[in-house]
């Protein structure tokens, strides 16, 4: 497989992304158990076909070690040279207390040690609670070992819009923000993209595909119930849809977005990604990847091979206008994580 150039951009000047990144909370342990050693026969896969960008996280069970086994495979079997063609991200998600430079050092040179890196692509980073403002004090000591050149890239995970402009205030250089952005949630549009278009801020997107839901496998299905719902995506946007709407409407949904894939002879989640890839400020798009258990790699090319016109927004748009307002109920991007 060959993705066309329109799968990829130029996310910062010496990082030129592909478009979707391969998810890795998958991994964690929460999906099932994953073999390592599939788990990198896949990844080569993965690579071969052009999906070269990963989002990983320092608790996403062992992807930065995944990671690290890859890249040390991957020069030993087509050179060194071979590396630059790979970009890893990952996120350091520690919890809320003082931070002083020791701190925020040591957990820097775990993730570089565990990812074979002498310098991170790209270090994600969440704060749990906002009454703490210690992620000042993180983000000041990130940009230090930043200019050290143990981290390439500054960026934020599940940052509200209000809490992004405190810290690019105080002059931290921000790349990106990685936030929950599907149909079926679009609060990232109230006021997240207009700030970051006026910071230049990309967004990494999850949930785009609601853990699988938005998918032909649950169109005309029953609702789900608790013993059906087995992985902790299905359960975490099975809450989304129940908030947004209820299965009736996202029923609805789903028709539409069916009829749409079989208009452009592509899927459902073809569809639901494209969506949210049109939209601005947004950089990629993260898809989860079940190493060595199930691969989408046909399917996710296909979301390079069409556009959505005109008709197509304005039907899937007026499903969402008979949804419920996630911001009113659930508050900013990454609200949901701070209660």
């Amino acid at each position: 497989m060959n993705l066309p150039a329109s799968s990829r951009t130029q996310f910062t000047p010496d990082l030129n992304i592909c478009r979707i990144l391969n998810g890795m909370w998958q991994v964690s342990g929460a999906h099932g158990r994953i073999d390592p050693k599939q788990a990198i026969q896949t990844m080569f896969d993965y690579m071969d076909a052009g999906f070269t960008t990963w989002d990983l996280a320092d608790h996403y069970g062992p992807a930065e070690d995944l990671i690290g086994e890859f890249r040390r495979q991957l020069a030993e079997t087509s050179g060194k040279e071979a590396l630059s063609n790979l970009q890893a991200f990952t996120k350091w998600v520690p919890r809320p207390s003082r931070m002083t430079k020791q701190v925020v050092e040591k957990n820097i040179d775990i993730s570089l040690k565990r990812m074979g890196v002498e310098s991170l692509d790209l270090m994600q980073f969440h704060w749990w609670e906002y009454r703490d403002p210690s992620y000042l004090d993180a983000l000041k000591y990130m940009t230090e070992l930043q200019e050290e050149g143990k981290i390439k890239h500054l960026a934020l995970t599940n940052f509200d819009t209000e809490h992004l402009k405190i810290i690019t205030d105080a002059g931290i250089k921000i790349v990106s923000n990685q936030v929950q952005y599907s149909l079926i949630d679009r609060r990232p549009e109230v006021s997240m993209v207009k700030f970051c278009q006026e910071q230049d801020i990309k967004l990494f997107t999850y949930g785009t595909l609601g853990g699988g839901l938005l998918s032909e496998k649950y169109l005309g299905h029953p609702e789900p119930k608790g013993t059906e719902v087995t992985t902790a995506s299905l359960r975490k946007y099975k809450n989304m849809i129940d908030a947004w709407g209820g299965w009736s409407l996202f029923q609805e949904l789903l028709s539409v977005l069916q009829d749409i894939a079989v208009k452009h002879k592509v899927s459902i989640p073809n569809v639901a990604v494209r969506y949210i890839l049109d939209k601005p400020a947004v950089a990629g798009v993260i898809v989860g990847a079940r190493l060595g258990v199930s691969e989408h790699l046909a399917d996710n090319g296909r979301v390079f091979e069409f556009e959505l016109d005109t008709d197509d927004c304005h039907r899937i748009d007026g499903v969402q206008a008979k949804s419920r307002d996630l911001y009113q109920l659930i508050g900013d991007c990454g609200d949901e994580y701070r209660r």
